[in-house]
């Protein structure tokens, strides 16, 4: 037991401890409309920034900001190993900003980049980036590797494949949350969009013979055992969005398991952010809620299960 860990995973359950939960996020939902709601985020975690007078999308950035700012808290305390930890679990972020800059080449404006720091992989060299082509070869340079194709479609959708390969391989902890993202993803790609995804990584996630499958149904049947979970129930392609939903509640419920055992390793700290990042998204979806004037209260209990 070093003191780099006994000091990053005491932070790491100070932090998720804090986080709003599940009531606030409700009553967040029920607020009689946004800025009611915001005036109550103001005594959460995610107050930072927070504008009684925000937009809804301004509203869930401002939320998907501060818990940034609680990744890169909390990767601060870690030593090497569980700061590499969090920078991988944190990849959404990047993929974000990789997104808004291929937009942003297109002639789309956008918001600022999500500000890093350490939770950057290749970053600011992505962001230097003139044009498509060089996005593309930055990547194929760095730990994401090669994404096949210069459209923001492919390019987005291999950095997502790329994250949950480089998570099972490396954070055992995740490996099944992992498992379950990319059997989502590619149900959600081939079945919904319509697009056959090219990925090397997707066999060894989610077996040959599901990826070899035609049809919905052949593809759940014939998923890995480390991913069948995230489509159990799923009868047709329509209903993605609640194994989505309970993804992120198998996610809270592994990390709340992770962060109480009694360990003083990466375990903990991933399990601090699987908790951190589900509360976010159980905000935002509040907030939504909220913006709708209440209207979509039952849904949001439907998603939160």
């Amino acid at each position: 037991m070093g003191a780099g860990w006994v000091a990053g995973v005491t932070r790491a359950g100070a932090m998720a401890a804090a986080r709003a939960g599940p009531a606030t996020a409700r009553a967040l939902a029920t607020a009689p409309g946004l800025p009611d709601a915001l005036r109550a985020l103001a005594a959460t975690p995610y107050r930072r920034g927070t504008d009684a007078e925000a937009g809804i999308a301004e509203a869930q950035r401002t939320v998907t900001e501060a818990l940034l700012w609680q990744l890169r808290v909390l990767a601060g305390w870690q030593p090497r190993p569980g700061s590499a930890a969090v920078r991988l679990l944190a990849s959404h972020f990047e993929i974000a900003n990789t997104r808004s800059l291929l937009r942003a080449m297109a002639g789309t404006p956008q918001p600022p980049p999500y500000r890093l720091g350490a939770l950057s992989t290749v970053w600011p060299r992505l962001a230097r980036a003139g044009d498509p082509a060089r996005l593309r070869a930055e990547l194929a340079a760095s730990p994401w590797g090669d994404p096949g194709s210069e459209s923001p479609a492919a390019v987005i959708t291999a950095m997502r494949w790329s994250a949950a390969a480089r998570t099972a391989a490396n954070l055992p902890p995740a490996a099944r949350w992992a498992a379950g993202e990319a059997a989502l993803l590619w149900a959600r790609e081939t079945f919904v969009a319509g697009r056959r995804p090219v990925t090397r990584h997707a066999t060894r996630l989610l077996g040959t013979a599901a990826v070899r499958a035609t049809g919905f149904d052949e593809y759940r049947a014939r998923l890995s055992p480390a991913a069948t979970w995230a489509l159990e129930g799923v009868e047709r392609p329509g209903d993605l969005w609640r194994a989505e939903a309970r993804w992120w509640s198998e996610v809270e419920r592994d990390g709340l398991r992770l962060l109480h055992g009694a360990r003083y390793d990466m375990t903990p700290v991933v399990g601090a952010v699987a908790v951190l990042g589900t509360d976010a998204w159980r905000v935002r979806a509040g907030l939504e809620c909220a913006a709708h004037g209440g209207r979509a209260l039952e849904a949001f209990d439907e998603l939160m299960g």
